[in-house]
């Protein structure tokens, strides 16, 4: 089987695994975090485990964009920066701007991560740098381009402002979950998700790309059951918490 006959036949069943994992997290919570069970077996501290699972996400893109054919292009060179941008703050950033010793991860939540990261960042890194036949430098100027990069950068910002309030809600010597307040906690209680997403789709939009079509899916297919699970657990857990607030979409839901 050829390198590209593998390539798409993982495609389509990246599509279909994301649908199943869709459905799947509305009755099953993701074991890491306030949503940390004992019956998922070993667990590990989640920054270390942030780390691991993230990492590869990182690694592999830029090793397709080393090995790729059609790497030598302003173009891929920004793909490059946009990707790396997000994954090394979220792999070896974020885990150190984190409170310590307040959560751990499931050892199969960090198995099953690492195994999506690689996944994910080989169809988008090998698709961008050498299956796409290649990025032209006008590309930059198109307007899949223009307004994907628009909403990445979007999307990146709303995600960066959300983690902000998270990281400072308690002081050094305090523990536990708080209310977060400001941004657009004002009227959803998982703003760092809805930047996410829509970082992803303006991935898509940019690369303009089915491996990016597929990024956007799961991105959504994992965030939105898991904005769910946080804001029920937000309203079993304060009394007080903001009734006009909605889970992820502003408005609406």
């Amino acid at each position: 089987m050829s390198e590209q006959a593998f390539f798409n036949i993982l495609l389509v069943g990246w599509f279909v695994l994301a649908v199943a994992i869709f459905v799947a997290l509305f009755y099953v919570v993701a074991p890491y975090g306030r949503h940390l069970r004992s019956n998922w077996g070993p667990t590990i501290k989640d920054r270390l485990g942030w780390i691991i699972m993230e990492a590869p996400a990182s690694l592999v893109f830029i090793i397709c964009f080393v090995v790729g054919t059609n790497s030598g292009t302003l173009t891929a060179l920004v793909f490059l920066v946009l990707w790396e941008a997000h994954y090394i703050q979220r792999a070896f950033i974020y885990p150190f701007s984190r409170r310590t010793g307040v959560s751990n991860m499931s050892l199969v939540v960090v198995s099953l991560g690492i195994l999506f990261n690689a996944a994910n960042a080989y169809l988008n890194g090998r698709y961008v740098f050498t299956f796409s036949g290649g990025y032209t430098n006008e590309w930059l100027a198109s307007p899949q381009f223009i307004g994907g990069l628009v909403l990445f950068l979007t999307g990146f910002i709303i995600n960066r402002r959300a983690d902000h309030i998270l990281r400072n809600l308690r002081k050094p010597d305090e523990s536990g979950y708080k209310i977060p307040y400001g941004g657009l906690y004002r009227w959803i209680s998982c703003p760092n998700y809805f930047g996410e997403i829509i970082t992803w789709i303006g991935w898509a939009v940019a690369t303009w790309s089915l491996p990016g079509l597929a990024f956007a899916v799961w991105t959504i297919a994992n965030l939105v059951p898991r904005a769910r699970a946080h804001h029920i657990w937000y309203r079993e857990h304060f009394s007080d918490y903001p009734t006009e607030r909605k889970a992820l979409m502003p408005g609406v839901w």
